[in-house]
């Protein structure tokens, strides 16, 4: 049966393995692993992939094009509000500028015609007027002479005042209805281009391509990763010092990370201190002497030396 070890004996075995690191003038180290904060790329729109930029073990930078769904719906959708927008300010162009320019010489032409009549009638009523003083017309053909004349002047009114109408522009309430609509417009067109470009997906950090769940050709839900990236800012370590320890380290301090393979030690920062005690960490890589409390510490190497770590690499943290 296994038989837990007493606090106390962690302690002294610590203190032991402690003295017998200074005795051999080693630096004292900590173990810990690399732990990664992954970018989750995709489209908040459903489509067929069409095309795939990119691939696993790829390093992109930040714009690259990393995929393509299909878009021949949102492109329709682009164009109708395009033609939309443009008849809507065609609309509220020429309630602004009135009836265009041949309208007006129309009605000028008429206004013409009109004055002209009216000058036959007014003329023919002054000789009727003149002959019923002597007897040579009668009273109903003086009556209808009159009325000819007054109706050709009330023609030529109307006219005048059609002719001033149509060099007006719109009504104010006219104006700002239309107003709306091409504002209106105008926004449809933008939530379509904006609903197009969701299907060309780029880059928004640089970083390494660890995953692309999908190939050319299948169906991507809406939602759904498409690429998987580690931005380099995202590589941190994670390890665990004892009580003894913690009080010395502080935000910012710099430390080493030595880990198989790595030529040289990888610079870092300490970018975090746990506040609370946590019991011996789920993951250790060291037959070393564990101690029952410990604190998590993280720190972040620097993003030129950060691919050199992998998410899972168990490493060794010394100061520096």
């Amino acid at each position: 049966m296994f038989n837990p070890v007493p606090r106390h004996a962690w302690s002294l075995l610590l203190m032991a393995t402690t003295l017998a690191a200074c005795s051999n003038d080693k630096p004292v180290s900590w173990q810990g692993y690399v732990e990664g904060e992954f970018v989750s790329v995709a489209s908040p729109f459903a489509g067929r992939l069409e095309k795939l930029s990119v691939d696993r073990g790829q390093q992109v930078a930040d714009g690259a094009p990393l995929f393509v769904l299909e878009s021949d719906d949102e492109r329709a959708a682009r164009q109708q509000a395009a033609e939309q927008l443009r008849a809507a300010e065609a609309q509220l162009a020429d309630i602004q500028i009135g009836k265009r320019p041949v309208e007006v010489a129309v009605t000028q032409a008429q206004l013409s015609q009109a004055q002209a009549q009216a000058q036959r009638s007014a003329a023919q009523r002054r000789r009727d007027e003149a002959q019923f003083e002597i007897g040579g017309v009668s009273r109903q053909q003086l009556d209808d002479s009159r009325a000819t004349a007054d109706a050709d002047a009330a023609r030529v009114r109307e006219l005048q005042r059609d002719i001033d109408v149509a060099r007006l522009p719109g009504r104010k309430d006219q104006l700002a209805a239309q107003s709306a609509q091409v504002d209106a417009a105008r926004a449809a067109l933008a939530q379509a281009e904006w609903k197009l470009s969701r299907k060309f997906v780029n880059a928004t950090v640089p970083g390494l391509v660890y995953d692309v769940p999908f190939r050319p050709g299948e169906w991507v839900p809406a939602g759904s990763t498409v690429v998987r990236m580690l931005p380099a800012a995202n590589v941190k370590v994670r390890f665990y010092v004892p009580e003894t320890v913690v009080g010395a380290l502080k935000n910012g301090q710099a430390v080493h990370i030595r880990c198989d393979g790595c030529a040289a030690p990888v610079a870092a920062k300490i970018t975090y201190i746990s506040n609370e005690a946590e019991f011996t960490p789920p993951v250790i890589y060291s037959n070393e002497t564990r101690r029952k409390l410990v604190f998590l510490i993280e720190a972040r190497p620097d993003p030129a030396e950060a691919p050199k770590l992998r998410p899972g690499q168990p490493v060794e943290v010394t100061q520096s």
